[in-house]
């Protein structure tokens, strides 16, 4: 092992690289300087183990900077999202409202150019409005048929579609004049989302680029947000400048636009303590209190599941599923037996519901900021979800190493396994146990996701091990813990799930351990019939024992049926077999001959033979009772309980 020397003395290498890398995710440097630490020590011909370790922590400190970067991107998204609302609210004039919106999509989605396309009810068609990036003035002129082209059909069904390269796309209807504009501006990857007021399609908004570009979820739904803000800058322009007009003729409509133009200021002040709420860390309860005391009624938060997240000035509510459904497809607020219920939206993602009481009628402009409260939750939602993936993360990376066995000659740290435990508010110096559960292939992903819910609830951690979920709970009571798991998550996802648990252990040394007693607790459990089922080896009485650390599985099945073992090795027979049918089908001859498809006398004359060799008396309850416990330990044997060799 190679060490340094600095002022204060020697430093082991290893040590001096980590720290250089801690160093360097301190300061922020870039991906590349990461890999420098790594680098230094192979050139300077570190011990092997001391460069798999450094090499290991490298690419950890990789993951993390790759971390820190997605959410600094999506902060700096989110950011910017707000600041448009704000710079949307503050514009009146309805052609510098159009000239901001195309110029912030433009810069927000990275695109090189960004347009904005408005509707003519009296025409039929849509048409080029403003653009930015553009250099072709026939793609300036363009007008589109309903259902012409990509905008065309956004404007028609109200729905966001992108195109990867709109020259070779054959979903949409190519016109020779769409076809000239889109060829002369040399774009290829294409999207547009509507602009809506209420139900009603004004235009689309659209983000192209010069080359074939496939646009993530994430684009769509930051420009549908746009879009939203945008159609009500524009409804908003478009309103105040019908009120102008209408003052020069009516005086009495002074009162409409100045009780408009408060709604508008209403929503915006709104949007903005909102938004700001968001950016100085609130959680879902400041938002309920916020939007509660906005709307003047009770308030209640649930997620995409049904459960409640917050809830303000209201008893508990159900969340009305046709409601939110109704709400996720109009993208509006529905009234539902007195309350309104709001879909909370990330695109085409169902996130939760809002549910208000105590406002049977709601004006639109209230209506209207409920709905954004419901993009503002959406925001929140998505940050959360964010941070718990992280989280989730790290603490499936603990697990994994609190299980692991060290390979002969390695180095288990169990203080700084501890310390990691005790930053996540894990304390593995009270009883803990260990819980492996199994479902069918296909729920394996929301059985994951419900033990994790469920480990962050209990104080433990949960993930995956050799395709197996995994959790660590902090409980005394392994095996009631195993049974109200496969009880609660066979319920809710509406198939068997089968849990076995080992413990109760004091400290990460014994953890690997009582993972191997767990997972042959489970495969007890199935071989034995039991799935759907929790238990721990102590609750599965003999048999739990047998299968422990301390019992001598193989001596005691050739103690027990030893002779008919080595008979059937010898001679090729199957009276191991015979004995299983026999047992489980009841000491019936008959129905025994049935599953071995074999003549009656058969059966006889192997049972004699088994007499033979076992003894007389090998058919007594006493004896009988041996012998199927033994069938059944070296079933499980023979079917690779780990720990466990065939006799």
């Amino acid at each position: 092992m190679t060490d340094v020397t600095t002022v204060n003395g020697p430093v082991n290498a290893t040590t001096a690289a980590l720290r250089q890398l801690l160093d360097l995710l301190a300061a922020d440097a870039p991906a590349e300087q990461l890999a420098r630490p790594a680098a230094q020590a192979r050139a300077a011909g570190a011990d092997p183990h001391d460069q798999d370790v450094i090499d290991g922590a490298t690419r950890t400190a990789l993951d993390i900077h790759r971390t820190l970067a997605q959410r600094r991107r999506r902060e700096a998204e989110l950011a910017a999202l707000f600041d448009t609302a704000s710079d949307l609210a503050a514009l009146r004039d309805p052609d510098a409202v159009l000239h901001a919106i195309v110029h912030r999509a433009r810069t927000l989605l990275g695109t090189d150019i960004a347009y904005l396309t408005l509707n003519d009810p009296a025409a039929g068609d849509t048409f080029m409005r403003v653009t930015s990036g553009s250099v072709s003035a026939t793609f300036q002129q363009l007008r589109l048929g309903m259902g012409e082209g990509l905008g065309g059909l956004v404007a028609q069904t109200a729905r966001p579609y992108a195109s990867p390269d709109y020259r070779t796309d054959r979903r949409f209807k190519h016109t020779g004049a769409i076809d000239e504009g889109v060829g002369e501006e040399g774009l290829r990857g294409i999207l547009g989302v509507p602009l809506l007021v209420g139900r009603r399609v004004i235009g689309v908004l659209f983000a192209a680029d010069r080359t074939p570009r496939d646009f993530a979820p994430e684009a769509i739904a930051l420009l549908a947000s746009l879009a939203d803000h945008a159609a009500v800058a524009i409804d908003g322009a478009r309103l105040l400048d019908e009120t102008r007009s209408a003052l020069v003729e009516l005086n009495a409509a002074n009162e409409t636009a100045r009780a408009h133009s408060d709604a508008l200021h209403r929503a915006a002040d709104a949007h903005d303590r909102l938004t700001d709420l968001v950016l100085r860390g609130g959680d879902v309860d400041d938002v309920t209190r916020e939007i509660a005391a906005l709307l003047d009624g009770g308030l209640a938060v649930h997620d995409a599941d049904g459960t409640e997240l917050a809830r303000l000035e209201t008893g508990p509510v159900v969340p009305p599923e046709q409601g939110i459904e109704a709400s996720r497809r109009g993208g509006r607020a529905v009234p539902v037996d007195g309350n309104w219920v709001c879909a909370v939206l990330a695109g085409p993602e169902l996130l939760g519901s809002l549910v208000l009481t105590g406002r049977a009628d709601l004006t639109d402009a209230d209506r209207r900021l409920f709905e954004r409260a419901g993009t503002v939750t959406a925001l929140l939602l998505l940050l959360r979800r964010s941070v718990a993936e992280a989280e989730d993360r790290v603490r499936g990376e603990l697990l994994d190493d609190l299980l692991t066995v060290q390979q002969p000659g390695g180095h288990r740290s169990t203080g700084s396994l501890t310390l990691r435990a005790r930053k996540l508010d894990i304390h593995l110096a009270r009883p803990h146990a260990v819980l492996v559960l199994t479902c069918d292939p296909a729920l394996r992903s929301r059985l994951l996701a419900e033990t994790a819910r469920r480990a962050r609830a209990l104080g433990g951690l949960a993930g995956t091990r050799n395709g197996r979920t995994v959790l660590l709970a902090p409980t005394s009571h392994p095996g009631a813990l195993a049974r109200e798991l496969a009880h609660e998550f066979s319920r809710g996802l509406g198939a068997p799930v089968t849990v076995g648990a080992a413990g109760p252990v004091t400290g990460p040394e014994h953890l690997p351990d009582t993972y191997d007693e767990a997972h042959r607790c489970l495969l007890a459990l199935e071989t034995l019939g039991r799935s759907g089922g929790g238990a721990a080896l102590t609750d599965l009485g003999f048999l739990g024992v047998l299968l422990s650390d301390r019992a001598d599985i193989a001596g005691y099945v050739d103690r027990v049926i030893g002779p008919v073992l080595a008979y059937d090795t010898q001679r090729g027979t199957e009276l191991a077999r015979t004995l299983t049918a026999y047992y489980d089908n009841g000491a019936s001859l008959a129905r025994a001959k049935d599953v071995l498809h074999v003549h009656v006398n058969t059966v006889v004359q192997r049972l004699d033979r088994i007499a033979q060799l076992l003894g007389p008396d090998w058919n007594t309850p006493g004896r009988a009772l041996e012998i199927q416990v033994a069938l059944r330990l070296h079933r499980l044997a023979r079917q690779g309980v780990p720990g466990h060799r065939s006799a």
